[in-house]
């Protein structure tokens, strides 16, 4: 179905916005939202721009962006809140990695 990268979603601190991609629609409510908080609040933190992708094997990850010279964007606390984030949202990505492996990847689920 896909072939490279998919965005789940982003948030820029230099247009002030989120984008969910719509692909991922039918996720729950309160998923959408904790996902939104998360990048919203990673980028008003450190600036820059925070992308969450699926590679290829179905692994979640962060890409961050910054605009090149941009003074407020925080390099070192950005690597270290996206530490913070893997370890205190571990189950939500581990569940995000796991939707995408079965409904877009079409993997079998283990018992």
């Amino acid at each position: 179905m896909y072939e490279d990268k998919i965005v789940l979603c982003g948030a820029n601190s230099y247009e002030e916005k989120y984008y969910l991609n719509p692909d991922f629609d039918n996720l729950p409510d309160h998923i959408k939202d904790e996902l939104k908080i998360m990048c919203v609040l990673y980028v008003h933190d450190v600036g820059g721009i925070l992308t969450l992708v699926y590679e290829e094997d179905g692994s979640l990850c962060f890409e961050v962006t910054s605009e090149e010279g941009d003074p407020m964007f925080d390099e070192i606390g950005s690597a270290l809140k996206i530490k913070e984030l893997q370890r205190t949202k571990e189950e939500l990505l581990q569940s995000l990695q796991l939707y995408y492996r079965v409904f877009f990847m079409g993997e079998e689920l283990e018992e």
